[in-house]
């Protein structure tokens, strides 16, 4: 990941009939309309001195097709449409890996118009929405075609589907592969109660046997990493007063994390190279205790395990002791620890333990802040020297890979011209005057904050869907799904 200061002018074409057709079969055509775009040209450069690239300066649209330096600039190009961003920073658009949209059958909670349009008001290009909070979950090939179904002509933003590994599938060989075959991107698992009746708990052998199916795609299992212990202390925890976080805290230890992960690494060790499991891939999700568990995980992929894992931005911007009680806007599972735990968070990121972020979307027992990752990450992190190499990195790049989507995550030639423009240094109250776009913005753990980073525009495959709140007239995102 290079960050160039540097003033580059590149093309942006629209390569959309060609594209739809390659990638995007089962979609409709995006990009023949002009209300998917606040910007009415099919041609146009874009100028900023601050562009983060994997391997240099470039962009692009559609299909990212040229970069073209400063002291290459021909007069004959200049007549060509131009968006000059100055000192801004353009970077990939963001990955949200773990996003609970609720669509179908839940719209009452989220639902893909809002969660999108918020994601779009973020610089969120990329939506991956689980498996479960929809109804009905999405457990087969014929529930994920409800969700494509719902989706389509409702998402601002591009949206794959995480299906889901349960234990009426998981020794299910046709249907596991039916439901990948159909276009889920990978699986997701609990190792604890979800709370959803269609979506029970797994255990180490559901998750074996999920593996060695997902070896033959070469597709990831995302896993919610707790196991309830009902020790004596637990039920006397329990029995505390409820509205105090404190008593929340205790009655969901990080001993739920370190089980659930041990029992894990039992069967992490097939996806090695030779291991039975070769080709899949194990992602923990939302990692919030930074002691025992994290120190497994490292243990894990020194091994040769195929593992990675992520945390999310409340778990990195909020901690135990400033939590009021009786707030649940900060009700999330696994909960929100102490600053010392937070702490090592901090540090296991900046050395690259923790592979990434997610946002972890959800309308009870989850931090809404689609809408405001970005500005969260960058308030939090500038304390730490964050750079906006390594958000791209956490935000773009690696969700990209985890998700198997090779033209995203980078501003590359040939890549989707996912783009987010954003002012790392404008600050903004996030209060009651300031548009919200998740359907519930008061729910946000985020309302009443200070944020530095305002996002000043959102471009998905070269359309440019949101520019400072307002979004164009349609709702042009494509649902992704694996080939």
């Amino acid at each position: 990941m290079s960050y160039l200061q540097l003033r580059v002018l590149p093309l942006l074409a629209l390569l959309a009939s060609v594209l739809y057709y390659l990638y995007f079969q089962d979609s409709p055509a995006l990009f023949e309309r002009s209300d998917c775009s606040l910007f009415p040209y099919n041609h146009y450069w874009i100028i900023s001195k601050r562009i983060v690239t994997p391997r240099g300066v470039i962009s692009g649209a559609e299909k990212i097709v040229s970069i073209i330096k400063e002291e290459d600039w021909h007069g004959d190009l200049k007549r060509e449409q131009i968006i000059d961003y100055g000192e801004a920073v353009v970077m990939p658009g963001l990955i949200d890996v773990h996003a609970h949209l609720d669509d179908p059958g839940k719209t009452e909670w989220e639902g893909f118009p809002s969660g999108t349009r918020a994601a779009a008001a973020g610089g969120i290009t990329t939506l991956i929405d689980m498996p479960l909070n929809s109804v009905p979950s999405t457990v087969s090939a014929e529930t994920l075609k409800l969700k494509i179904d719902a989706a389509k002509k409702n998402i601002y933003v591009d949206v794959g589907f995480w299906g889901g590994l349960v234990p009426e599938n998981a020794f299910d060989a046709n249907s596991l592969e039916a439901l990948l075959s159909a276009g889920a991107l990978g699986l997701k698992s609990f190792m604890c109660p979800s709370g959803i009746n269609d979506f029970p708990m797994t255990n180490s052998s559901h998750i074996k046997e999920g593996l060695s199916i997902l070896a033959k795609y070469r597709r990831p299992l995302l896993v919610h990493a707790e196991i309830p212990q009902y020790s004596e202390s637990y039920l006397e925890d329990a029995a505390n007063d409820p509205r105090l976080y404190s008593t929340y805290l205790k009655t969901r230890p990080a001993s739920w994390e370190e089980a659930a992960i041990r029992e894990l690494l039992t069967v992490s060790k097939d996806t090695r190279i030779g291991g039975p499991a070769e080709g899949a891939h194990l992602h923990v999700v939302h990692l919030s205790d930074a002691g025992s568990s994290l120190q497994l995980l490292k243990q894990a992929k020194s091994n040769g395990d195929s593992v990675t894992f992520e945390t999310c931005p409340h778990y990195l911007a909020f901690s135990a002791e400033e939590i009021r009680d009786g707030d649940t806007r900060f009700k999330c599972a696994p909960p929100i620890r102490d600053a010392a735990n937070k702490e090592k968070l901090w540090m296991a990121l900046l050395d690259g333990d923790i592979d990434m972020l997610s946002n972890f979307l959800k309308a009870w027992g989850g931090i809404s802040s689609l809408q405001f990752v970005l500005p969260v990450t960058w308030t939090h992190g500038r304390q730490y020297g964050v750079t906006l190499e390594q958000l791209a990195l956490w935000w773009s790049e690696r969700p990209a890979k985890l998700a198997g989507q090779d033209l995203k995550g980078g501003i590359a030639v040939g890549n989707h011209a996912d783009i987010a423009v954003w002012e790392p240094n404008v600050e903004f109250e996030l209060n009651n005057d300031h548009p919200v776009y998740i359907k519930h913005p008061s729910i946000s753990a985020y309302m009443g904050s200070k944020l530095s980073g305002k996002v000043l525009a959102t471009f998905v495959r070269g359309n440019l869907v949101c520019k400072e709140g307002k979004h164009a007239p349609a709702a042009c995102g494509a649902p992704i799904l694996a080939a």
